[in-house]
């Protein structure tokens, strides 16, 4: 048996997070990346948690995705010697009586019971942070520095000779994968939500979104966990905090935030934070978002050298090792996709 050669194109969350677990498998591949400097990977808090949404519910498979993060994120800081994933509480802040209705019926569901840290006395202090409604915290959450995962694991491949700085253009690998004069028996794209322009994947339905993340600065005293009501603040542990996030369904420019949108963040900070602040800067990024799908894997329907692993939205940093996995197993070991998951079987 010929031992499968793979180029993976992105080296975003998605593509880092496939070729580890190639390496781990001692398969041959190659990173070929843009190398630039805002993506929707580098741009993201990279939060993790198991109670979501307005309406308060469970996220999806959060109790398999969650350990299988957890433990691929900790196996590669014990093997690079760096600390990436910070496991915090989060408290979450009800917006307004319609969220203190949702939360009265989802506190008797055990399910989501199971993710909440009982707590006595105040929530947060509220002479930082406004809280008229109440709310609980949330346990097994945290977040990942996704820029400082990314930039190690970088290092790290690039010195084994298995990273490169590059573009690929979108007319190759017809009928064969051929990078550089390389020859790969597989190509698996991880371009998050430009995949949508590729002749290969443009009839995917992607409604990707664009958000914005601020740096600022402001005094909140001791709190360490990730505070939530209608904006996330998260404290970095080093005096700076990032809010966000914006969402953008409509956008002119790629990776450029609209003032309104900013404009809409900064009014949701206002109202919760009592404390002034200092904006330091902004970052703004593409959530890959697949209309309808929680992600798509799997091969091309009538191209089986082109593998695909995008959708990852706002959670790829929860999603991603899971995810990758599966596709490892697919494309290695011939195991089959779920449907649901299955990029062939959506087409």
């Amino acid at each position: 048996m010929i031992s499968p050669r793979i180029l993976i194109i992105g080296g975003g969350i998605a593509g880092t997070t496939l070729a580890w677990l190639l390496h781990d498998r001692g398969l041959p591949f190659l990173i070929v990346d843009r190398d630039e400097p805002a993506t929707s990977s580098k741009v993201a808090a990279g939060l993790l948690s198991p109670i979501t949404g307005i309406r308060l519910t469970l996220s999806w498979r959060y109790e398999t995705l969650y350990p299988e993060a957890l433990a691929f994120y900790r196996d590669k800081e014990a093997r690079l010697g760096l600390t990436f994933y910070r496991e915090v509480p989060t408290a979450l802040l009800l917006r307004d009586d319609k969220a203190v209705a949702f939360w009265q019926k989802r506190r008797e569901q055990p399910e989501i019971m199971n993710y909440v840290q009982p707590t006595s006395g105040p929530l947060v202090n509220e002479s930082v942070f406004d809280n008229p409604n109440g709310g609980f915290e949330i346990k097994h959450s945290g977040w990942l520095d996704t820029a400082a995962f990314l930039q190690a694991s970088r290092q790290y491949f690039q010195q084994l000779g298995c990273w490169q700085t590059g573009h690929v253009g979108m007319d190759q690998f017809d009928r064969e994968v051929i990078w550089q004069g390389q020859t790969f028996t597989q190509v698996v794209f991880c371009t998050g939500w430009e995949a949508a322009k590729h002749p290969w994947f443009d009839w995917v339905p992607f409604q990707s979104a664009q958000g914005t993340v601020l740096q600022i600065s402001a005094d909140i005293g001791s709190e360490a966990r990730i505070v939530n009501r209608s904006c996330w603040v998260l404290p970095r542990g080093d005096g700076t905090l990032r809010v966000g996030p914006t969402y953008e369904w409509q956008f002119q420019e790629a990776y450029t935030a609209s003032p309104a949108a900013v404009a809409g963040l900064e009014t949701k900070l206002r109202e919760l934070l009592k404390r002034p602040y200092q904006i330091h800067g902004s970052q703004t990024g593409v959530r890959p978002i697949i209309r309808g799908r929680q992600l798509l894997i799997g091969r091309h329907p009538t191209r089986a050298h082109l593998a695909f692993l995008n959708g990852l939205g706002s959670k790829g940093v929860l999603r991603a090792p899971w995810v990758a996995r599966q596709l490892v197993e697919h494309l290695i070991e011939s195991k089959p996709i779920e449907a649901e998951l299955d990029l062939a079987g959506n087409f």
